[in-house]
Formats: C-alpha cells, sequence, structure tokens
C-alpha cells in the first residue's frame, strides 16, 4: 500500500515532466490546444481539470503549476515552463529513487512477516 502511493506519486511526476517537455516543443512549433496536448497524460489532465491528484507540497506545487500554464503570451509561457523544467525533474528523480529504495523494503518486510506467522503457526 506505501509502496503503491511512492509507485503513484513517481508515475505522476514523470507524466508531469514529459508533459512540460512537450508543452515546451508545443509553443515553439506546433500551437495544439492545452486539454487536447495533456490527454495523452491522464494526471495532467485530470489537474487541469480542478482534481487534485498528489497532496500536500507536491499537491500545492502541482496546483500552482497548472494555474499557471496557459494564461500568458507563449515568450512567457517558454520562460516559466523552462523554470519548472529543473523542478519538474528533481522531484521525478527524486520520487523515482524513494520508490526503488522503498519498494523492495517492503517486500522483505512482508515476507518476513509471512515466515513469522508460518512460525508461530508450527
Amino acid at each position: 500500500m506505501l509502496s503503491a502511493r511512492k509507485k503513484e506519486r513517481a508515475k505522476i511526476f514523470s507524466e508531469f515532466y514529459e508533459f512540460n517537455e512537450n508543452l515546451l516543443l508545443n509553443l515553439k512549433y506546433e500551437k495544439i490546444k492545452l486539454k487536447e496536448l495533456a490527454k495523452r497524460f491522464p494526471s495532467v489532465l485530470r489537474a487541469l481539470d480542478g482534481q487534485e491528484v498528489l497532496s500536500g507540497d507536491d499537491g500545492a506545487f502541482l496546483r500552482d503549476y497548472t494555474q499557471n500554464i496557459g494564461k500568458t503570451d507563449p515568450k512567457s509561457q517558454i520562460d516559466y515552463l523552462n523554470g519548472r523544467r529543473e523542478q519538474l525533474e528533481r522531484l521525478r528523480n527524486e520520487s523515482a529513487e524513494e520508490y526503488k529504495r522503498y519498494s523492495s523494503l517492503y517486500v522483505k518486510i512482508c515476507l518476513l512477516a509471512g515466515i513469522l506467522v508460518g512460525v508461530l503457526l508450527a
């Protein structure tokens, strides 16, 4: 259960990072509508619709991010998105590393708990 939350957090930040990169390219070359671009990223689409995808500081960061995109001219948006790129990359890497670190720990704890139950029942 805890591992699932860490996996979901890693997935969400990965989606937001990829969306940010696609949005930068879109602003420079294509000019596709924001919602159309977000269709490939379910977490981003939910956040754009006003739903909370994460809680706490992570949720506040993503809310701020989604509230500020698509509101100004393309040049300002590109500057904003380039500034957020580093933060999103850092959060993506941190969450992926945390998931890798703790997921194996939870598997080991469950295995040991299962062995302990087996020994107590025997």
